[in-house]
Order: C-alpha cells, then sequence, then structure tokens
C-alpha cells in the first residue's frame, strides 16, 4: 500500500502527474509531512512499553490519555495519514492516490480492530467515555 505513495518514475498513465502543486503549496505539504511524522514519533514516544505492532495485551496495559492520545485516539495512525496525503497531494499520480486510499482503508480497519480489543481488556465503560470524548483519527472531528 505504502509503495504505491512512491512510486516515482513517470512511465505509465498510473504514475503521470494528474496536476502541478505550485512551489507555496508545496512546501506547505512538506512542513504538514514533517509535522505529521512527529506526531507519530510524539504519540509513539507517549505509549513507551504499552506500543506493538500488532495488538496484544502488554504487561501493566492502561488507557493511555495524555499527550496526543488526548488529541485523537490513534495517534500515531493519524500522524501517518496526514503524511500519506501530503505526499499523495504532492505526487498527484492515481499510484500515490491508490496508495492513499488503501493505506487510509488498512489504518481505519486497524484501529476499529484496537479499540474492540481495548474495550475489551480495559474495560467497556472506560473505553466508551474515551470515545465520546476523543475523536479517532481528525483532530477537532466530532469524537464518536
Amino acid at each position: 500500500m505504502l509503495a504505491l505513495l512512491i512510486v516515482t518514475r513517470p512511465t505509465s498513465p498510473l504514475t503521470t502527474p494528474l496536476w502541478q502543486v505550485g512551489d507555496a503549496l508545496g512546501w506547505a505539504l512538506v512542513v504538514l509531512m514533517a509535522a505529521s511524522f512527529l506526531l507519530a514519533c510524539w504519540a509513539r514516544l507517549a505509549l513507551g512499553k504499552l506500543w506493538s505492532a500488532g495488538v496484544e495485551r502488554k504487561a501493566d496495559h492502561r488507557l493511555v490519555e495524555e499527550g496526543p492520545y488526548a488529541i485523537v485516539r490513534h495517534p500515531i495512525y493519524a500522524g501517518l495519514l496526514a503524511a500519506a496525503l501530503s505526499l499523495a497531494l504532492v505526487k498527484a499520480t492515481p499510484f500515490a492516490l491508490a496508495g492513499l486510499v488503501l493505506t487510509s482503508i488498512g489504518f481505519t480497519v486497524k484501529a476499529r480492530l484496537e479499540e474492540r480489543f481495548l474495550a475489551t481488556e480495559l474495560g467497556e465503560a472506560d473505553y466508551a467515555d474515551y470515545m465520546r470524548r476523543v475523536p479517532m483519527l481528525m483532530p477537532f472531528w466530532p469524537a464518536g
């Protein structure tokens, strides 16, 4: 999925840009990409020993609600998706846009799987309360 975002040779209609981004917008998207990666890194650091690549219970598992987890429930995914969006807009190829769509679907599916797991493991009521207060992937988006 992510590979579709970075295919660089314009050798076919799927790798030829659909539009050109001007310098100002291009640099703004580069800044957004960097900020998005920083959000993902901050979230990873905030999880500390609770982070894992898979969906699994860790020792002393708890609901993390501090730092970036007070802004969105899945800040690592939010950061990576915002970076992927920035890259897809700059590259503007059908492959990059397809990569963005597939990556978005994948992270959304995994986030929902993690939420079911966390609700079961850490308590349905506590996690439901967190879900009501904090949006899933987009800051300032209605939670739920």
